[in-house]
């Protein structure tokens, strides 16, 4: 059995690893962008979904990399951040009493004590509020699939290729895929049946989604969002992974070459203009992938629609010459940037010879200040 302690500690490990892989993938993106290769969709939604397995995988990592340090094949190797803090302070990297630095440094183990043993009335306001986000957020995720169950199993099957069911749909009128235990299921709405060329669009668009295994994709972040509520760069990270996953399916779509821009674009505004009076219980039915959705946020404020992005982002498409190469060129950096985070982040084992030092610093001060207010009590006296 897992101690509490233990959990805890790798919890608060891939939310910090969660936040820095955002800002180093934002770092990256923005290196695509100024060398012109912002257009590589395909090749960025590989890159993240890639980190987000490496940072699934990161604790089996760091129990290889004890396993060697203890098997003393990586002794010397020492990248744990709060080993080299405490090096750089004392050899006189900034000026700090040592009893306070002591108490910042072992700040972490404190506080994993004091709310795996719920000591305090901080740490009951830390659990508190955990369980009532992931609470809430089950909730949502469970009433999510129960609204987009019934808005499948309320659809007219149409047709069936191998574990693909497709079906018509009165109660929505915005073409979608998602999945169950066996099946994937394509929904596309009754009236598009009369719309010949939208219905050509919609459908190729979806089973684009499922050759990229977007669903499974979406299924895996809704399942762990109410297990990282409280943290926003995983509701970031998603929401680039949704707006990448649409982009990349776009330009796979038009490389096909079957399909024309211009009908494309059309059925995007057509069926963008449908969601405008799309009903409560398609809002909030997931996990799913859909054509397209209405942006209402950027309706009221200045910022750029997600529409518009992706019909300027097809009207300017590019193909990529060497997409494996730009994908391996940006993995590995990234992915060692992760990794090494994810190893430097780890609480300290056993007692090293600067921490021991550190605590003999700790304990001059108290002697000393012992000492001097025992003398300060006799000159009193």
């Amino acid at each position: 059995m897992i101690p509490g302690d233990a959990f805890l500690d790798a919890f608060i490990n891939a939310n910090i690893l969660i936040i820095v892989a955002f800002f180093l993938w934002r770092g990256i993106r923005w290196g695509l962008t100024r060398l012109g290769l912002k257009h590589s969709y395909v090749t960025q939604l590989k890159l993240l979904n890639t980190v987000f397995v490496a940072i699934i995988f990161s604790p089996f990592l760091i129990l290889a990399f004890t396993t060697l340090q203890s098997s003393g094949y990586a002794k010397s190797v020492n990248v744990n951040l709060s080993d080299m803090v405490v090096a750089y302070y004392l050899n006189g990297g900034f000026e700090m009493p040592a009893t306070e630095f002591e108490r910042l440094v072992n700040l972490r183990d404190t506080f994993l004590n004091n709310v795996v043993n719920a000591a305090g009335w901080v740490a009951w306001t830390v659990i508190a509020v955990f369980f009532l986000s992931l609470a809430l957020g089950i909730l949502r995720l469970c009433y999510s699939m129960a609204c987009l169950y019934r808005i499948v199993s309320a659809g007219y099957a149409w047709r069936q290729f191998g574990r693909v069911r497709l079906r018509l749909s009165d109660r929505t009128l915005v073409p979608f895929s998602t999945r169950g235990l066996l099946f994937y299921y394509v929904v596309v709405p009754s009236h598009m049946l009369g719309q010949r060329q939208e219905l050509k669009v919609s459908l190729a668009h979806e089973f684009q989604h499922l050759r990229q295994g977007d669903i499974e994709w979406e299924i895996l972040l809704e399942a762990l969002k109410p297990v990282f509520f409280l943290n926003p760069a995983y509701h970031a990270w998603k929401r680039q992974v949704e707006h990448l996953r649409e982009l990349s399916c776009d330009a796979e779509v038009l490389r096909r070459g079957r399909i024309d821009v211009r009908a494309y674009c059309d059925t995007l505004l057509s069926v963008c203009q449908q969601t405008l009076r799309r009903d409560r219980m398609f809002v909030v039915a997931v996990p799913k992938v859909t054509l397209v959705t209405a942006d209402r946020t950027a309706m009221h404020d200045t910022q750029t629609s997600f529409l518009h992005q992706r019909i300027t982002s097809l009207l300017d498409l590019r193909h990529m010459r060497r997409p494996r190469l730009l994908y391996l060129a940006t993995l590995l950096p990234l992915v060692a940037c992760v990794m090494l985070t994810a190893i430097a982040i780890q609480r300290p084992g056993d007692w090293s010879q600067d921490r021991l030092m550190l605590s003999t610093v700790v304990n001059l001060e108290r002697l000393d200040e012992i000492n001097r207010l025992s003398t300060f009590g006799r000159i009193r006296n």
